[in-house]
Formats: C-alpha cells, sequence, structure tokens
C-alpha cells in the first residue's frame, strides 16, 4: 500500500484525543485485493463446476443386456465383453440378464426391464428397439437322411417333397418352427401337411439315430458347432446326408426383408467326401445388439466404440466375434439405426467439448454477468457511506481555513478532537470498501494541511501575551452576541 497507515496513526495531537495512545485498529485491506479475492474465488468456482460437469457426465454407466438361452454362445459372448469391459475400466459396463432366447429377450427389452439386447431379427422387434450391431448372421441347413429297416424312405431330395414328411427342427425356439413354415409356403407345401417334430439341440443326435424325422433343419452360424454334429450324427447312421438347396432364397428375401439369400460352402462340415459336396444354396437372418430408444446417443456411441475396439481381444476365445459387424445405416433398414451407434460408424460422434462447449461458453458468459451486477451491486449498498465520508472530507478542508482564524488553542483542540474522529471514519470506510486508496491519499494530504494550519495557528497564538488572547475570546464573544 503507497499510503503509511502509520503515520495517519502516529501523529500525537494536543489538547486533544491521543491518537497514540488509543488501541490500533486492524490493518484494512484495498479493494483491489479484495477483487483479487473475489476474482480467485469464482475462478475456483468455475474450475470446481467444470470438474465436477466432466466428472458427471463421465462416470461410469452400466447397461443391463438380455441375453439367452443358458449356456449358448451368444452368453458367453456377452459375458466376455461385460468383463473386458470392467478390465479396461471403459465408460460403459454391462451387466447380463439371462434368458429363454431371443424371443424373452426381445420382451424384456420392450418391458424396459433392460436397456440392450440379443435378438433374431426374424422375430417381432420390439417397437422402441433400434440396432447397435450385427452380432452374427445364421444360415439355414435342411438336410436329409434316408432311414433305415421299416422307416426306409423315398428319398427325399427336393423341398417340394416333404409334404406328408417329418420334419426335424433342432432347437426349441418358436422362431425355427416360423422359419421353416416360410420356406415350405415358397415352394406351395402346406406347413399342416407337414409334421414338425421339436427337439433340443442337445438332443439333436439321439433324435436323429431314432429316426424321429425324415429331413431335419437347423439354423445358426456357417460354422455352427451344433449343426456340425447334428450332420455328423446323420452320416454316422445313415450314410451321406443329402442337403436340400434353397433356390428361392432371393424370392423369399424379396418378400422378407429380414432373411437374406446366402450359401454354404462345399465341405463347411468336414468329411471325405466333403458334406455337402458343392455349395448349397440358402436364406440366412441375423442376431442384432439392439438398444431402447430412450437410451441416451452419448452413451450408445460409447458402448459400440468400445464394442469394435475389443472385438479382436475376443477372437481367440470367440471366434464369432469376429462377425461382429456394424449396423445397417440405410433409412430403409428392417431395424432403424441408433443414432448413437450411427454417430459412430458414420465418425460423426462428439468429444466432450464439442457437447458441452455451448453450455459452458454460456455457463462462464452467466457468471461473468453475475460477478458484475454482484460488483455493482456492493457499490450500491455502500453508497451511502461514501457520500458521508465524502462530507467529513468536505468538512476537513474547511476546518482548515477554521483553524487559520481561531483565536484560542482550546477552539484548536476541539477541531483536532473533530479530524480524530474523521480520521476513525475513513479509515473505516476504507477498510469495508467503501473508498479506494485513491481517495484515502486524498483525504491524507487534507490531513496533512490540518495539522500544518493547527500547528502554526498554535506558534502564533503560543507567541501572544495571554491577555491579548482572553481580549480577543472577548472580543469574539461580544460580536456573535
Amino acid at each position: 500500500m503507497k499510503l503509511s497507515l502509520k503515520r495517519l496513526f502516529g501523529r500525537s495531537m494536543t489538547g486533544g484525543l491521543d491518537l497514540a495512545e488509543a488501541p490500533t485498529p486492524p490493518s484494512p485491506r484495498s479493494a483491489a485485493r479484495k477483487t483479487a479475492l473475489v476474482s480467485l474465488a469464482l475462478v475456483l468456482a468455475i474450475i470446481g463446476a467444470l470438474v465436477g460437469g466432466y466428472y458427471f457426465a463421465m462416470r461410469p454407466v452400466t447397461l443391463k443386456v438380455a441375453v439367452g438361452p443358458a449356456n449358448s454362445d451368444d452368453v458367453k459372448v456377452v459375458q466376455a465383453l461385460s468383463q473386458a469391459f470392467s478390465q479396461n475400466k471403459s465408460y460403459v459396463r454391462l451387466r447380463p440378464i439371462q434368458t429363454d432366447g431371443a424371443t424373452a429377450s426381445a420382451e424384456a427389452l420392450a418391458e424396459g426391464k433392460v436397456d440392450l439386447a440379443i435378438v433374431r431379427g426374424d422375430v417381432d422387434v420390439p417397437k422402441n428397439a433400434q440396432a447397435v450391431a450385427t452380432l452374427r448372421k445364421n444360415v439355414v441347413v435342411l438336410w436329409s437322411v434316408q432311414g433305415k429297416g421299416k422307416k426306409k424312405g423315398a428319398k427325399i431330395t427336393k423341398i417340394a417333397q416333404l409334404a406328408g414328411h417329418r420334419v426335424g427342427v433342432v432347437g426349441r425356439t418358436q422362431a425355427n418352427v416360423n422359419l421353416l413354415k416360410v420356406i415350405l409356403q415358397q415352394y406351395g407345401v402346406d406347413p399342416a401337411k407337414v409334421e414338425i417334430i421339436q427337439f433340443p439341440a442337445n438332443e439333436a443326435a439321439e433324435a436323429i439315430k431314432a429316426q424321429k424325422a425324415d429331413a431335419y433343419l437347423a439354423a445358426g452360424p456357417v460354422n455352427s458347432k451344433i449343426t456340425a454334429e447334428a450332420i455328423a450324427a446323420s452320416t454316422k447312421d445313415f450314410g451321406t446326408p443329402t442337403f436340400l438347396a434353397i433356390d428361392s432364397a432371393d424370392a423369399i428375401a424379396q418378400n422378407h426383408p429380414v432373411y437374406e439369400a446366402s450359401e454354404i460352402p462345399a465341405g463347411t462340415y468336414g468329411g471325405s467326401p466333403d458334406r455337402p459336396d458343392d455349395e448349397v444354396k440358402t436364406i440366412s437372418f441375423s442376431h442384432h445388439i439392439v438398444a431402447r430408444k430412450a437410451v441416451s446417443d452419448t452413451t450408445i456411441a460409447a458402448f459400440t466404440r468400445q464394442l469394435f475396439a475389443v472385438r479382436q481381444q475376443l477372437v481367440t476365445e470367440f471366434p464369432l466375434a469376429a462377425k461382429i459387424e456394424t449396423p445397417d445405416t440405410d433409412k430403409d433398414a428392417v431395424i432403424p439405426v441408433h443414432p448413437g451407434a450411427a454417430a459412430f460408424v458414420d465418425g460423426e460422434e462428439k468429444t466432450f467439448l464439442d457437447k458441452y462447449s455451448d453450455y459452458i461458453w454460456w455457463g462462464l458468459m452467466a457468471l461473468s454477468a453475475m460477478g458484475s451486477i454482484g460488483a455493482w451491486f456492493a457499490g450500491y449498498l455502500k453508497k451511502d457511506e461514501r457520500d458521508n465520508n465524502s462530507h467529513l472530507r468536505e468538512r476537513l478542508l474547511d476546518m482548515i481555513a477554521a483553524a487559520r482564524k481561531s483565536e484560542t488553542t482550546e477552539e484548536l483542540d476541539q477541531m483536532q478532537t473533530e479530524a480524530d474522529e474523521i480520521l476513525r471514519d475513513t479509515l473505516h470506510c476504507f477498510d469495508h470498501g467503501a473508498i479506494e486508496e485513491g481517495g484515502l491519499t486524498a483525504f491524507n494530504i487534507a490531513l496533512d494541511q490540518f495539522h500544518a494550519a493547527v500547528a502554526d495557528r498554535k506558534a502564533v497564538l503560543m507567541s501572544l501575551p495571554q491577555n491579548l488572547q482572553r481580549a480577543g475570546a472577548q472580543f469574539r464573544a461580544a460580536g456573535n452576541a
């Protein structure tokens, strides 16, 4: 501080209140220092708000995912993804919710019990579901066996010959039965004339050995272990099976967009000779990872990014993970894509600053405006105090002229006492920020002039005889009367 407060308090005024004996008030803080402290507090508040907002926005999010049935490849892949996300301390975590199958998973999503679900593309996909990724593609395999003994019948080489025969469907899901009916109807075979027998995947070999059907249908990935074991069981008991080609795959795909025309490569299921011995035309459908429409775009974009980041880590243990693909982002896609997944696929995913820069900017502007308003209001509250101190300073200037005309030391002592009170009031105003350092400097100049006037006048009065001082006082008293 440029102004020495010690000088103001250190002056001893004769005949009046001795400030040297008065208790020294605390050192006042300047307005500049107060402003600096307020600014620092404001900056810290802004930083705290930004850090809190960032923590809130980036805190881990756990998504519940419905998947089933138990011990299926889908369950194993989801569990592996959950572990990978946890180990990598990713933004999105998974909590698998096991269901009886794709249909039950779709129902759980429709009811809002989960955030994600693994569903088949050929089941009724909930209206609130949007695609995030294609988990895998499945092909339909149809083959026939020529029975033995009394059950030996005519060899079936075409789908149109299935009327009046038994068809075994591997797996308990109704979706596979519906799939068989779609194929039969395409070839003009009335499903009511076909005896459809379902059995669990783990009972396929026993059902084939027991000749429960004349032909069989299995649906799964091209390299499905379940399908391969069922075909191997057929070969072991009945010789080389006959694969039934779905030559009308394109027509089925045209009429049912959830299906696609596909092929089973020769030798897919091993053997010598190859099984099949030539490429077989068929149809395929996909298993999708879908999300509720209500899940935020940011969360789904992060999940999609994490999914494809860890995909290669899972290939060794789960080869099917390599088949995970990005969703169809076309507007006419069978399952509409989630905006968050589309943002990742199209490279339009927003960063933290992209999403919140406008809020940060307007927040800073609002805080700045609030600071200005607060400063103005604080100044307004001190307006009366400043005005009062200004009047006291004017009074001190008037006392300078009065001191030079004073005729007695008693009057000078009274003015010194009043000057002490003005000084105390001025320092009090400075301590509360009502006046700034410049105003205090101006007051000090006036106070120095007053002290000089008092000292000069006392020197003059002390040099005069006592009788002249009394005469002058009486003369002024008579004039005032």
